[in-house]
């Protein structure tokens, strides 16, 4: 790839740290508004900072792309719009999209926008990437747990389709598959796909069986030394974390990755040296998602700044004294640097550009608008000639009410100047309106005209008195007697890593026609191949997909899909974009979301909804082993047969005596359940005529919830409860203890 291409994208939290990174060398920032953005926890920027953040950055050869990158309910979707409305009329480079409801919207009804798929889109393999590309995503940044190998594997498959690859290369690594952790959504309601994470990976839990206080923390991410390694595999853009950290480390970061960019391109000697970056806050380092090397010494078992220790381990202090004069001076430098960083940032204005703007014209004549800005000036005229009227005047306040939604843009005016227009002279408003729209194209460069989207009205389905049905979602061969036992519908799990038991797996499908396949989410590599050619020589009338890599496959295939839970779908346009996009017959809706959405949520005609209403809470999923810091590991890295073949279970507790249980079956990667499963029968009588079908959980995954009956009496109490049978429903409510349902009483915030 050329070298140019390279392109070095930043954080911006704040003014200050976008302000840091344009100075540093960025080549383009990432930054969110006081809304819809995955990073709640950084300081707002408005809109009209955003305006003026444009400005600066387009005149120092950065571009901004915008992060809307959280998942969407259904009542926030008139101020979606009238955002995008807005920012039609902006020169923003790209939006950021997780939520598949957005990336229709964007799609269909914005195509002037680039969209970017973010991390929370969790995109691992090539059929993920055929899914993106068919809602016009012309750029993805990938899983951060992927390997070097995979990231050009998934690279190169990308750029057949025009579709550049984003790869994280500095700061927090998060144990969990982004969009997969809800521990904090569980905790507290604040979702961390909401950007609301209240990073509960890096909590203090009781000590470990293997003396580990933080067994989720991992150090953090730092590709400095893979610049070559990065470009030989065609990634398109290097990405730094860190929204919520200071200008001083967007800065520090920013520049010493400028530099090391500027001497690949210049065919210079690589720096190895990493000490730098120990002057800014960070967790210790680790590259070994992207060595493909994940083991033990990814973790650190401190999730504070590592800067002071990494200082101690670099000297051999002769006593405490010469370590505090030591630590001192860091302090004192770091506050020189901080000083010199400010002075030079303060100097750079988000003052928008400033626009006038002239009218002029006489009775019978057209009206002429001149617009002068710092780089450019254009005329325009009016259809109509103008006439005298006593009303409809044409003077500073009317005028000026028409045009200033050209404030909204990265102009401002300055000025109305109406010195040679004729007094008690008027034209049609209307054509004020036109006047303005071809203003703020001009402004932009388009050719095209752009109009505010109104919200297309979906169809409030009329609720029929819709038969709700069970089924029941196992993964073990023992419990296929159930399927002979019950009328209701059996879903089997299969799990990531299956190749070697591919026949076993295929045989259990072919001996039980009704049985339908559930895919994981998580799809790497040989298992998203291996899972590909399962669901094409098999060929089942149904699948249940929470990976959109298969679900494509299986519209391409003309495979009945249902959309996974680990898709959380919270809104209508989601639904939309599965049927309209994907031919997808149905999806499971959002757990994380309480009565009221739920209820706002319009589904398609000849779409079926579904919902898990009883089910272990799968609270993060990882590519890390959590067992090397809870129990410890013979080995001390991760090789081939570990997710195949591993099968263990451990338990942590945090400072607030809240369990969470560790669960490791064969072929599937770690995951991290609540102490308590899931249970809601609310639903049941609360929201009627809505889902045609239930789903209850009964794989053997550990927890303390306990049933005190056997799955075959369990599934007939679901099946009497369903109907809205209460005795069937406190009996339920009395047999499967302890339960949690606080996701649904809270919802999302």
């Amino acid at each position: 790839m050329s070298l140019k291409s390279i392109e070095l994208l930043a954080p911006g939290g704040n003014l200050d740290s976008i302000k840091a990174a344009i100075l540093a060398g960025a080549n383009a920032i990432y930054c969110g508004l006081d809304r819809f953005n995955a990073r709640n926890k950084s300081e707002k920027i408005s809109f009209d900072d955003l305006l003026g953040i444009l400005n600066l950055a387009h005149k120092n050869n950065c571009e901004v792309f915008l992060t809307l990158n959280i998942i969407i309910l259904e009542n926030e979707l008139p101020a979606l719009f009238s955002l995008l409305n807005k920012l039609q009329y902006t020169s923003i480079d790209g939006l950021i999209i997780q939520d598949l409801g957005l990336f229709y919207i964007v799609s269909k009804y914005y195509k002037e926008f680039s969209i970017h798929a973010s991390t929370q889109a969790t995109t691992h393999n090539i059929g993920q990437v055929d899914f993106l590309k068919q809602l016009s995503v012309s750029r993805i940044n990938l899983s951060r747990e992927l390997s070097l190998s995979e990231i050009k594997e998934i690279t190169d498959y990308a750029s057949k389709l025009e579709i550049q690859t984003e790869v994280f290369v500095h700061g927090s690594y998060c144990i969990s598959f982004s969009g997969l952790c809800y521990i904090s959504s569980l905790q507290s309601g604040n979702s961390g796909n909401r950007g609301r994470c209240n990073q509960s990976c890096r909590d203090k839990y009781t000590s470990t069986n293997n003396k580990n206080s933080y067994p989720l923390n991992l150090k953090d991410n730092s590709a400095f030394t893979m610049l070559q390694e990065l470009a030989e595999a065609g990634v398109y853009s290097l990405k730094i974390e860190g929204r919520i950290k200071k200008y001083d480390y967007v800065y520090t970061v920013v520049d010493l990755w400028r530099k090391q960019i500027d001497k690949f391109y210049n065919k210079e000697e690589l720096s190895q040296d990493k000490s730098e970056f120990y002057k800014v806050f960070n967790r210790d380092f680790s590259d070994g998602f992207l060595r493909g090397r994940i083991d033990k010494q990814m973790y650190i078992d401190n999730p504070r700044d590592h800067s002071i220790q990494y200082l101690s381990d670099q000297n051999n202090y002769a006593n405490a004294d010469e370590k505090e004069q030591a630590e001192l001076q860091f302090y004192k430098e770091k506050d020189k640097q901080k000083l010199s960083i400010r002075e030079q940032i303060s100097c750079l204005d988000i003052t928008k550009e400033k626009i006038t703007i002239s009218l002029s014209g006489k009775e019978s004549s057209k009206l002429e608008v001149s617009v002068n800005t710092e780089k450019i000036a254009f005329k325009l005229f009016s259809k109509s000639n103008l006439t005298i009227s006593e009303y409809d005047k044409l003077d500073y306040n009317s005028i000026y009410k028409k045009f200033k939604t050209i404030n909204d843009t990265e102009y401002i005016i300055e000025e109305i100047n109406l010195d040679k227009l004729e007094q008690n002279l008027s034209v049609p408003f209307k054509e004020l309106n036109v006047l303005k729209k071809e203003i703020l194209l001009q402004l932009k460069g388009e050719k095209k005209s752009l109009y505010p989207v109104d919200i297309p009205k979906l169809t409030k389905l009329k609720p029929n008195s819709i038969k709700t049905k069970l089924s029941v979602l196992i993964s073990d061969k023992k419990d296929l007697y159930l399927c002979k036992k019950s009328n209701a519908q059996f879903y089997f799990a299969l799990p990531s890593n299956f190749k070697k038991e591919y026949d076993y797996y295929f045989k259990i499908f072919a001996n039980n026609k009704n049985l339908i396949p559930w895919f994981p989410s998580i799809l790497i590599g040989e298992e998203f191949e291996n899972a590909s050619h399962f669901l094409t020589e098999l060929k089942p009338r149904k699948i249940v997909s929470n990976n959109i890599g298969l679900g494509y496959l299986a519209y391409k295939e003309g495979i009945d899909w249902i959309a996974g839970p680990q898709l959380n779908i919270t809104n209508s346009f989601s639904l939309l974009a599965l049927k309209e996009k994907f031919n997808c017959s149905g999806a499971f809706i959002s757990n994380e979301i309480n009565k009221a959405q739920i209820q706002n949520i319009n589904s398609p005609s000849d779409f079926d909804l579904h919902y898990s209403i009883y089910h272990p809470i799968a609270t993060m999923t990882s590519r890390q082993c959590f067992f090397q810091q809870v129990t410890g590991c013979k080995k001390h890295i991760l090789d081939n047969t570990c997710i195949a073949e591993c099968k263990k279970s451990a338990t942590i507790t945090n400072q607030k005596e809240e369990t969470y249980y560790i669960d490791k079956s064969k072929g599937n990667y770690n995951a991290l359940y609540n102490e308590s499963n899931f249970l809601n029968t609310d639903i049941i009588a609360k929201i009627p005529n809505t889902f045609s079908n239930f789903l209850i959980d009964l794989r053997d995954i550990k927890t303390q919830t306990q049933l005190s009956m056997s799955k075959l009496e369990a599934i007939e109490l679901f099946q009497t409860a369903i109907e809205s049978d209460t005795g069937s429903i406190k009996q339920l409510q009395q047999s499967i203890l302890p339960s949690n349902n606080s996701q649904y009483l809270r919802g999302l915030s």
